[in-house]
């Protein structure tokens, strides 16, 4: 089946009070086109589940599409700093936090892509992330111990960059695929953001390259440097002036709204999608 979608039809997909999970790391391999064209949507009252967010976190916050976000850490990287429209949000009350680990955010995908209530997590002794209310505690059978359990979280769209796909959604990605295949898994569905559509000869030559297969994807989006201006490594860096430039105009409502138009006809150009 092919499944090649424009753009705009992809970010179409996604609705008000979901649920998502978005690829990439902080500030590298993010499906930000994907990220700015929801942001045009005006969508609202969105939850993320990640557990290292950074541009789509801050986009997404500046734009006041999510009211709700579950992770470990929040940040730009250097050279950028933290997140300030994240920050922000988060000290106006439009933001709300549920305070994770990592690695009990990973918990929680894990939980969801192995059909699991909860999953444990270890290495929490001595915080007081112990005692939050998102977490809970069982008894282990085998010893009577006590254990940290994080819930399953099973998100409404996982929305990831990749390498390489082809129209029927197998990809690759090229380096760490950080959280992207656990997302795929945990997901309900899957809406991928692809460097290049390439054959599904392809794949079938190397079928252990494919990261994520076609059977968890909805929909594939061509969008050349759509990791664009976050990293897409090895093709691309983090574009450093392009970055500045997205934090200068985002301290306000009305600079990220310019932003956004700014970068619409780059989102959208006959290079970045595919009918």
């Amino acid at each position: 089946m092919d499944k090649l979608i424009s753009l705009e039809t992809a970010a179409a997909l996604v609705e008000n009070g979901q649920t998502l999970a978005i690829g990439g790391t902080l500030c590298q391999r993010v499906p930000a086109v994907m990220v700015r064209e929801m942001a045009r949507r005006r969508l609202r009252d969105l939850t993320l589940v990640k557990a290292s967010p950074g541009y789509d976190i801050d986009v997404l916050a500046v734009a006041g599409c999510v009211t709700t976000v579950r992770c470990g850490i929040a940040t730009l990287e250097q050279p950028f700093g933290m997140s300030p429209g994240f920050r922000h949000a988060v000290e106006a009350g439009r933001l709300r936090i549920i305070e994770n680990a990592c690695p009990a955010v990973m918990a929680s995908l894990q939980a969801a892509a192995y059909g699991l209530p909860f999953q444990a997590v270890a290495g929490f002794q001595g915080s007081d992330l112990r005692d939050l209310p998102q977490f809970g505690k069982v008894i282990d059978p085998f010893n009577g111990g006590e254990v940290l359990v994080s819930p399953a979280i099973r998100p409404d769209w996982a929305i990831l960059y990749v390498h390489e796909a082809d129209a029927r959604g197998n990809a690759r990605i090229y380096g760490s695929p950080a959280w992207d295949r656990l997302m795929s898994r945990a997901a309900r569905r899957t809406i991928l953001v692809a460097e290049k559509i390439l054959p599904t000869a392809h794949f079938v030559a190397q079928p252990e390259l494919t990261i994520v297969p076609e059977l968890f994807v909805e929909a594939v989006v061509q969008a050349p440097h759509g990791a664009w201006p976050t990293s897409g490594h090895p093709d691309y860096d983090i574009d450093e002036a392009a970055m500045r430039h997205y934090l200068e105009l985002s301290r306000t409502a009305e600079g990220v709204a310019v932003y956004l138009d700014e970068t619409a006809a780059r989102d959208r150009s006959e290079e970045g999608v595919a009918a």
